[in-house]
């Protein structure tokens, strides 16, 4: 049996380089948010946040994904200014603990993504890819930070009115969108060295679309840019199971953590960092069959990044 042979490449951030490909880096997601899907409010003080990126850095994130804003269907925006007293003084002390980790700040709000650099962020996510502020992607080229595009149908509020979508077309509307991210991203300045793209599972499509887009992951490499995969504990994976409770939930997680990184997926975003690390591994010695270690040819200081955190 072949399996796809998942490409390399190194992701460029704001003061170092990452390889992906060789094996999956896990982003640990840190919601200091009161009303996120799954873990609301349970990281909501700074010390609890604080606790838990240390935590999951230990069981074996490779970078910490810090949110000040949800994103569920339905959820009212956020103004910058608030979610910067969220999550900037997070992103100072888990810095001053841990000088060595890669952190993450997931926005869409320019002046956010630009404090959230200065502040020692490497990297920013942009659930809009560029879209919701025009702003973006010139603070990205300035700040020179790793950055996530990723593809979103509509907005929060608007999803659960969105129209179901033909199958056939699920593939083509998240590369045309992708296309016009990168599109956006190139007129701003920005590295193509320092892109990875998210097609955004559940960010406006529903129930078994997403499935239709796990199962063609693949057409995404198209692009010959590496690609994040969030399914972690996305609605859209009880849809066909007999019980919607946690355990049922984080055993379907698993189940597509593994399908996505068999179909090249470089990145996970994940809220059970061992679970992942489980999967993970499995999948890792599955694609190295197919495509067996050569010499590494990235910067020698780069392993010391995927060392345990101590």
């Amino acid at each position: 049996m072949a399996f796809f042979t998942r490409p390399r490449y190194t992701w460029r951030l704001r003061s170092r380089t990452l390889p992906l490909g060789r094996r999956t880096v896990l982003m640990g997601i840190l919601n200091v948010t009161p009303d996120s899907f799954s873990d609301g409010n349970q990281f909501f003080s700074p010390h609890a946040a604080i606790d838990y990126a240390l935590r999951m850095l230990d069981e074996g994130a490779d970078l910490i994904d810090i949110g000040g804003e949800s994103t569920r269907p339905g959820a009212a925006p956020l103004g910058p200014a608030e979610e910067q007293e969220r999550i900037l003084p997070i992103v100072g002390a888990i810095l001053r603990l841990r000088r060595d980790a890669i952190l993450s700040v997931d926005t869409y709000h320019s002046s956010t993504a630009e404090r959230a650099a200065q502040t020692g962020a490497e990297i920013i996510n942009d659930v809009s890819g560029l879209i919701w502020d025009p702003a973006m992607g010139k603070v990205l080229a300035r700040e020179r930070v790793g950055s996530i595009l990723m593809h979103t149908r509509g907005a929060p509020r608007g999803w659960s009115s969105l129209p179901p979508l033909p199958h056939a077309d699920i593939i083509p509307m998240i590369v045309a969108g992708l296309s016009h991210s990168l599109s956006l991203a190139k007129a701003a300045g920005v590295d193509r060295s320092t892109i990875v793209l998210d097609p955004g599972f559940g960010f406006g499509k529903t129930g078994d679309e997403n499935f239709t887009l796990l199962a063609h992951y693949m057409e995404l490499h198209q692009f010959g840019l590496p690609f994040l995969a969030g399914v972690s504990r996305k609605r859209f994976l009880t849809t066909h199971l007999r019980s919607n409770d946690d355990w049922s939930r984080e055993q379907a997680t698993t189940a597509a953590n593994t399908a996505a990184i068999l179909a090249g997926a470089h990145i996970l975003r994940v809220h059970d960092v061992p679970a992942a690390r489980a999967a993970a591994t499995v999948a890792d010695s599955i694609l190295s069959l197919a495509q067996p270690e050569t010499e590494d040819a990235h910067p020698s200081g780069i392993r010391k990044i995927f060392s345990p955190q101590g």
